[in-house]
């Protein structure tokens, strides 16, 4: 399971949000809802387990043993510039949870993931207290 910004996408987004509050990035993400996200330090990873999970199901004709899922902060109007900026990529994600400011502990601890990634270390905390979690270390303006 992953985080968005700052985890598979950069951290554009999250440096607007941190710098100028909720509705700059709301604005932002909506000015650039067509443009897709750049990549972030995991982008790669979500892509080569993408790869992986199609040819297993074409060439199996199954579902892959491997499960994706992406757990954000994000939440309505922020939510259509990941969802496009996966199509872009040819990624598909078997759950993607929107969280909108609630805690994600919840839905880690339905999901069970054998791993969790975030850069925020509050949400680590938390989450390390249900599943194996890694913070994917970025720098902020604040740091």
């Amino acid at each position: 399971a992953f985080d968005g910004d700052a985890v598979i996408f950069s951290d554009e987004s999250e440096r607007i949000f941190q710098s100028q509050g909720i509705e700059a990035f709301e604005n932002h993400e909506r000015e650039n809802a067509r443009k897709p996200l750049p990549e972030g330090p995991f982008a790669r990873l979500l892509k080569a387990l993408s790869f992986i999970q199609n040819n297993f199901k074409n060439a199996e004709g199954r579902a892959a043993p491997i499960r994706t899922a992406l757990v954000t902060a994000r939440s309505s109007p922020a939510h259509e510039r990941v969802i496009r900026t996966l199509r872009a990529w040819d990624v598909a994600i078997d759950e993607t949870f929107f969280m909108g400011g609630v805690a994600k502990s919840a839905v880690l601890a339905a999901f069970r993931p054998h791993m969790f990634f975030d850069d925020q270390p509050g949400h680590c905390a938390h989450a390390s207290t249900l599943v194996p979690t890694g913070r994917v270390p970025i720098k902020m303006p604040q740091d």
